[in-house]
């Protein structure tokens, strides 16, 4: 991450290969990509940096992360276990009184949000890493009745 630019540069993933979590390539060339940060985004980014710096101060010897670069790890530096990120994502969900959605159902909403907003479609496909804008706009993004309905709107508007 270059947080003085705002940029996310994703260059590995992390998969369970037998059992075991590991750090890999991304599936595809275009998978391997940079990604524009919103600031408010920058900011809590700085905040996990620090909160990362001190826990590795804390762990001491016992600190395990490497130079993987990882953004989110253990309090000991290494990688989260998913199932964890998914309970901690499921108990945010219920404390913060949103329905209920898988931790991957947010690059659903990403997209979405991003088409609902004007953004057009190469450039959702390069911030999602996808090979294919049929990809995105089929089974990545979803239009919300009331956006329909200002779209109609503005239709009937420009036919008065």
């Amino acid at each position: 991450m270059d947080l003085q630019e705002g940029v996310l540069t994703v260059r590995q993933a992390l998969q369970r290969v037998g059992g075991e979590l590991l750090i890999v390539a991304p599936k595809t060339q275009r998978s391997a990509r940079r990604v524009a940060l919103p600031s408010a985004c920058v900011t809590v980014l700085r905040a996990q940096r620090a909160q990362q710096l001190a826990d590795r101060k804390a762990a001491g010897s016992n600190w395990k992360g490497t130079a993987q670069g990882l953004v989110f790890t253990t309090k000991n530096g290494t990688p989260i276990e998913p199932r964890n990120l998914n309970r901690s994502f499921e108990a945010l969900c219920v404390r913060a009184g949103v329905r209920k959605v898988r931790f991957h159902d947010l690059r659903h909403t990403c997209a979405s949000l991003l088409h609902e907003q004007g953004a057009d479609a190469r450039m959702i496909i390069e911030a999602l890493g996808h090979s294919s804008i049929r990809v995105t706009m089929d089974i990545y993004t979803f239009v919300r009745l009331d956006s329909q309905r200002l779209a109609f709107d503005r239709v009937g508007d420009a036919l008065k």
